[in-house]
């Protein structure tokens, strides 16, 4: 199955009350190429999720991006007294109030607003558990953003099919039409020849021969022939499980130059058209093999 190179997957998990969100998203590259949109932090496990990406994509421009939220029974943090300040603090204040004759209204809310007596701490995360969980949580999201790249390759895949039968018809139009032509140009042509030279001692049968090679290098039978090749090749293709996209962009190219030299050998005007119309649909197919994985 042929895979498109466009594609998004998403997914999360949760771990130490947070919520993570994991996505992964591609666009159109010759190569892949890896990039990620993470929480500094979590920098250590960027080399292991390329890794991973690797593993499942060989064309596209491909972004992973992780993001948290804390949620509302988050516990990550604890909150602590520092006692000895907060007693430095009360023993201060009533100092202050027994050397200015001052009311003791020393309350709780009071001591409340020496910020420094708080002291916050953060509760250290098991970065192998938390990685082993991200990676799990991204394969996820990798296996949405495949199935939805295989989706886009099936779509891809029939209106190519579509196009290299309209391409075939052609060629057999070519095929039917194209002998008829040759041989109506090699009469014009000896009858001209002969019709000039008929005052002129020449040998008549080695005139003959030259219009006859002549004649034959405007017969496009191995033209077309390839051409058959090219597209039954490019049917296989199609049904590869393998990345194909680079293949098929060379060979879209196979395309062009059997069509291109049976256009300049054509010496009828309904063949020209038809090659027109062949390179009109070569031309959709290579836009849409530039999609394809």
């Amino acid at each position: 199955m042929i895979k498109s190179m466009t594609g998004f997957g998403r997914s999360q998990c949760e771990f130490n009350s947070k919520m993570f969100t994991v996505e992964v998203r591609a666009v159109n590259h010759r190569y892949m190429e890896y990039s990620s949109k993470i929480p500094r932090i979590y920098n250590f496990m960027d080399d292991k999720l390329k890794k991973v990406v690797s593993s499942k994509v060989a064309r596209g421009k491909t972004e992973v991006s992780i993001s948290y939220t804390s949620m509302p029974n988050d516990n990550s943090v604890k909150v602590s007294i520092n006692n000895s300040l907060a007693k430095e603090y009360i023993d201060s204040l009533r100092e202050l109030g027994k050397e200015y004759n001052l009311t003791d209204d020393l309350t709780l809310s009071a001591i409340s607003r020496f910020n420094d007596i708080f002291v916050q701490e953060k509760k250290e995360e098991d970065e192998e558990e938390l990685e082993s969980i991200l990676i799990s949580t991204l394969n996820e999201a990798l296996d949405s953003f495949v199935d939805m790249r295989i989706k886009e390759g099936g779509n891809l895949k029939n209106d190519i099919l579509c196009r290299l039968d309209i391409i075939e018809k052609a060629v057999a139009t070519i095929e039917e039409k194209s002998p008829e032509t040759v041989e109506n140009y090699r009469k014009k042509l000896t009858d001209k020849i002969t019709e000039l030279l008929q005052t002129t001692d020449i040998d008549s049968q080695r005139i003959l021969t030259e219009v006859a090679l002549l004649a034959d290098k405007l017969a496009v039978d191995e033209e077309t022939v390839r051409l058959r090749s090219h597209i039954a090749q490019m049917r296989q293709m199609l049904e590869s499980n393998e990345p194909i996209g680079r293949k098929m962009d060379f060979l879209v190219q196979e395309f062009n130059r059997e069509a291109n030299t049976i256009g300049s050998k054509s010496q009828d005007l309904e063949i020209a058209q038809v090659v027109v119309n062949i390179k009109s649909e070569i031309e959709k197919i290579r836009e849409q093999v530039q999609n394809i994985e």
